[in-house]
């Protein structure tokens, strides 16, 4: 088997199918499966799959284990060489997944490699994602992507030929399976968010490389599948702390405070933004809201839900 393609879903039916459409119209001249990890939908998903399709394979999991999990539930039983990962907001163009394939049977020192994710109007996203440092911390992402274009790559720039990237964005990637041998699985402490960007860096830890194949194009609804919500916003958070405390331990309370007073600048700006409107802006009013309880939940120690 050539390709396990591997879908997680929880309540997003219509783009699920919409994806699996798009993996059936486009994928020709290799062997693949399909696997979907359903997080316990309520929407009638796995039901919908079953009318459609006889030969894919469903795990229905009774509650939502997150991205890593339902994950890796997949990957312990995949039969391909390489796992393609697939956001339920994505739809495949022609070539794409040859494209990604070809290249990695091409550079086998290659662990993970992501094509280049669309918009609905086919303007590009960005696809490429830097390790977290101070200084992505301290600066503006943007504004790092505009001054220094090779070391943060973006899609301010259009490129022809594969480039070695730091980490992909996990909406859609393919990995090899000896690397994920080496080097093991998503660690299923990431619910949502830097799973994809702490599996890369141990990659690269483990002496493998990860690519961008511009030529692979992939459009993507980009946040259909979580939201921007207080929850997702959460979940970003504790991932990012995550991902410091694992890998900069030392550093970490710096990290954290940075990324505290950051959260204070954007409740003043947001603040401020609200008195010039008046408060009549209503997106300027919902972030300030969320940032507020962003700051409730710090305050109470970045715990769990109960």
């Amino acid at each position: 088997m050539d390709i396990s393609i591997i879908v997680v879903s929880f309540n997003t039916k219509g783009l699920l199918l919409d994806c699996l459409a798009s993996i059936f119209k486009t994928i020709k001249g290799m062997s693949f499966e399909v696997w979907v990890v359903d997080n316990n939908s309520t929407d009638g998903t796995v039901e919908a799959i079953r009318e459609r399709y006889f030969d894919i394979n469903i795990i229905q999991n009774t509650k939502n284990l997150g991205f890593a999990a339902a994950n890796n539930q997949a990957f312990r039983q995949m039969n391909g060489d390489y796992a393609l990962l697939l956001n339920t907001d994505t739809v495949l163009t022609n070539g794409a997944v040859k494209e990604l394939f070809d290249f990695m049977e091409a550079n086998p020192e290659a662990g993970m490699a992501c094509g280049q994710l669309l918009n609905l109007d086919g303007s590009s996203q960005n696809s490429i994602a830097n390790f977290p440092t101070a200084l992505t911390l301290l600066s503006n992402e943007t504004l790092l992507r505009i001054l220094l274009p090779k070391k943060f790559p973006s899609k301010r720039r259009e490129y022809v030929s594969p480039l070695k990237i730091d980490s992909c964005i996990g909406a859609c990637l393919m990995a090899r399976k000896r690397a994920m041998d080496d080097i093991g699985l998503f660690d299923e402490r990431y619910f949502f968010f830097f799973e994809e960007t702490d599996w890369a860096y141990r990659m690269k830890r483990g002496g493998w490389a990860i690519y961008l194949v511009p030529t692979a194009k992939i459009f993507h609804a980009q946040g259909k599948t979580v939201g921007d919500t207080l929850n997702s916003r959460i979940m970003f958070y504790r991932s990012r702390y995550l991902f410091f405390k694992k890998w900069r331990p030392h550093s970490y309370p710096l990290f954290y405070s940075v990324i505290f007073l950051r959260l204070i600048a954007n409740i003043i700006l947001s603040l401020m933004g609200l008195l010039f409107t008046g408060g009549f802006k209503i997106s300027i009013r919902k972030k300030f809201i969320v940032y507020i309880q962003l700051l409730i939940w710090h305050l109470h120690g970045c715990k769990e839900k109960e």
